[in-house]
This record gives C-alpha cells, sequence and structure tokens, in this order.
C-alpha cells in the first residue's frame, strides 16, 4: 500500500523559533510557529493539518459507504474543529467535531445518520486518533 511523507523542521527555541512544514506531495509547503500553533500567529499547525486530514477522509468513508450501499452522494462537504487543550499530560487533542452536510437523493435521515456514525468509527483518520473523542453531526441539505 502507500507511503506517505512529509516534511517539518523547527530552527530555534520553542517560543521564538519558527519552522517550516512540507507535503511529500508537493501539494502544501508553508510556516507555523509557536504563535501559530499555540495562540493565533500566522501560518498553519501540526494540529490544523490533521483536522484537514480527518475532514478530507472522513468525506471520502461517508460517501464510500454511501455508494456502496446503492445511494449516490451528489456532495459531502466535512468542517472539523479540532480542540487543542493544556491538560495536566501537557498539550492534547482531546475533540474533533466533524459538521458535514450530504446531499444524497433517495435516503432518509435515519438511514443516512447510520452511513455516518460507520464513517465516524471506520474512516482511517478516526481509527489513527483513536484517543480522541469524535463527534459528528451530520444533516442532509
Amino acid at each position: 500500500m502507500a507511503i506517505r511523507t512529509a516534511k517539518a523542521e523547527w530552527n530555534g527555541n520553542l517560543t521564538e523559533g519558527k519552522g517550516t512544514m512540507s507535503l511529500g506531495s508537493g501539494a502544501y509547503q508553508g510556516p507555523y510557529s509557536f504563535t501559530s500553533r499555540f495562540e493565533a500567529g500566522a501560518g498553519t499547525n501540526p494540529e490544523e493539518l490533521i483536522a484537514a486530514a480527518h475532514a478530507g477522509c472522513y468525506s471520502m468513508a461517508l460517501s464510500a459507504g454511501l455508494a456502496k450501499n446503492g445511494f449516490n452522494p451528489q456532495r459531502v462537504a466535512a468542517d472539523a474543529k479540532l480542540q487543542l487543550l493544556k491538560t495536566d499530560a501537557g498539550f492534547t487533542i482531546t475533540t474533533i467535531e466533524l459538521d458535514v452536510e450530504a446531499k444524497v437523493p433517495g435516503i432518509d435521515d435515519a438511514k443516512f445518520q447510520e452511513f455516518a456514525e460507520g464513517a465516524r468509527k471506520n474512516c482511517i483518520v478516526s481509527r489513527a486518533l483513536t484517543g480522541v473523542e469524535i463527534k459528528v453531526n451530520a444533516k442532509l441539505v
């Protein structure tokens, strides 16, 4: 199966240093810093990239589950909110909340919610994040 790669380099101490991250595919390269990670500074951070990965993975998993069972999704959009809190163990990703909207002809809401829950449990990124509470708010549009 595929091996995915990414690189990061950090220069300097924790609070005053700066770094860059890049994806092996070349699709993204950008800066990160203490302020972009723990405050509101410019640039990205590892947690934002995890949230993007989770939203992308979940959207695909939900679409796949629906299609495999005879429902043809026209659109699945997921917004991920990742919560990073300081706990007794240090900074910790505690929760990821996925707000999902889908346009799926021919499905009722109860059946759709079953597929939404299945994708929450079974998307690859969800399985990798088993120590994190994952919430899904899914609605048909």
